[in-house]
């Protein structure tokens, strides 16, 4: 083999080594630190926490309410009293107490079956609290994984541009030697070193954008902006999602089209709410007292009770000024809308789903069709760096070979990269990410 063969062997095999130094992290690990330490998910989880709590049959009105209470009251007071018998009878400082104490209870028996309603619709909330926490894990785990992948897609292309200026570095070692025998001249080394440092500036550059794409990551994983890790060396991407498919999952599983569908049934609990208000509210009350009280001065000096009361309550509305029959209107039409808007999120979906997926097809081609390329423009390099050196062709045949091989890399790098943005896409769309 020769020393220039063996040279781009070393070059081909740079993709598979670079970024290993470090801690590999998966896309699997950072979806699980993402799920555990993501910002936004982490508020999601504590406001469907709230729903849960607030559905209950306490929160709807359903149970009896029970209050203790206590009144004691005390004055001191100069009396004077004048009977009907003409009698006087006065005192200063006259002392008056009375307490009163005892346990009460409220339960509402009957209220047009709005406590019912109510207390479906505070299901239904917790159901979109659940389905609220769904999108936002779905959307920062697309997050995630497009910014992860990114960084693979950038990790191959810093490969290759590392590749390029290894290349560049032999060819201006090899047209300095060149000049030196009187076989090249000045020109060809200068013209090779400016094509180095114009390599090694977008080496620098894509260095930059790697490391600023790690912040990102770390960010969105919601750890130390500065952790350290490298990232997995491809990008598998899944060749088999149908749009059929798709579709079918989208229309039970996309959280938004779901979010739409909850919100028309909480509507819906709310106008029977409303309604309920033409119905009488039946109240059931009862309490035990217990009652003293003392005077200094007057008929009865002393006294004390103690007992149970008990009774029922019913009011009606019987006219409000016509709010109640707009407050239904109103209701009906707020029923309507969330019936357009699941209609409307329908077809955007369905739409969203074509596009993505003719996407997706699209960019499947194109990997194949890069992968030839590379693999082409790979062999014509092979065969230019020997002519190269042998003094057969000239240095900007050389270069052709050479931007020739490291654009087929990087449009092959990208190719990938936007078929797994469109899986990912497609797999969002129809709330099937792994979550």
């Amino acid at each position: 083999m020769s020393s220039y063969k063996y040279i781009l062997v070393l070059l081909f095999g740079i993709c598979s080594t670079v970024g290993y130094t470090q801690e590999i992290l998966t896309a699997e690990q950072a979806l699980a630190t993402a799920l555990e330490n993501n910002y936004e998910i982490r508020m999601a989880k504590n406001e469907l926490r709230i729903d849960s709590l607030s559905h209950s049959p306490g929160f709807a009105g359903m149970l009896p309410r029970v209050n203790a209470f206590l009144d004691d009251n005390n004055s001191i007071q100069n009396l004077e009293q004048t009977r009907s018998d003409g009698t006087v009878n006065s005192q200063d400082d006259a002392k008056n107490n009375s307490l009163n104490y005892g346990v009460e209870l409220d339960w509402t028996l009957f209220d047009g079956f709005k406590m019912f309603a109510t207390h479906q619709r505070l299901k239904e909330q917790r159901n979109l609290g659940s389905n609220t926490l769904k999108e936002s894990i779905i959307g920062n785990l697309s997050d995630v994984l497009i910014t992860y992948y990114d960084l693979v897609q950038q990790q191959q292309q810093l490969a290759a541009l590392d590749s390029t200026v290894v290349i560049s570095k032999q060819r201006v070692t090899l047209a300095q030697n060149r000049f030196d025998i009187g076989k090249a001249s000045k020109l060809e080394v200068l013209n090779a070193e400016v094509d180095l440092n114009t390599d090694q500036t977008l080496f620098l550059e894509q260095q930059e954008l790697f490391a600023n794409t790690k912040v990102v990551l770390n960010r969105l994983l919601a750890r130390d902006i500065q952790t350290s890790f490298s990232v997995e060396a491809e990008i598998k991407i899944d060749s088999g999602l149908f749009l059929p498919d798709l579709k079918a999952m989208a229309m039970e599983n996309n959280p938004e089209l779901l979010s739409h569908i909850i919100q028309n049934k909480i509507a819906k609990l709310k106008f029977k709410e409303i309604r309920a208000s033409r119905y009488p509210t039946v109240i059931a009350r009862t309490s035990y007292n217990f009652s003293e009280s003392e005077s200094s001065l007057g008929f009865t000096t002393n006294s004390s009770s103690h007992g149970l009361r008990y009774g029922v309550g019913i009011n009606m509305n019987i006219f409000d000024g016509l709010n109640q029959n707009r407050s239904e209107k109103i209701a009906k039409l707020e029923i309507d809308n969330s019936k357009i808007l699941i209609e409307q999120q329908q077809k955007t979906l369905l739409s969203q789903l074509h596009i993505a997926h003719q996407t997706y097809q699209t960019n499947l081609k194109l990997i194949a069709l890069e992968h030839k390329n590379d693999a082409m423009a790979k062999e014509n390099l092979e065969i230019t760096m020997e002519k190269y050196r042998i003094g057969i062709i000239p240095t900007i045949e050389f270069r052709t070979a050479q931007l020739n091989y490291i654009n087929a890399q990087l449009r092959y790098s990208n190719a990938v990269f936007k078929a797994k943005l469109s899986e990912i896409s497609l797999k969002a769309l129809s709330g099937n990410l792994p979550l």
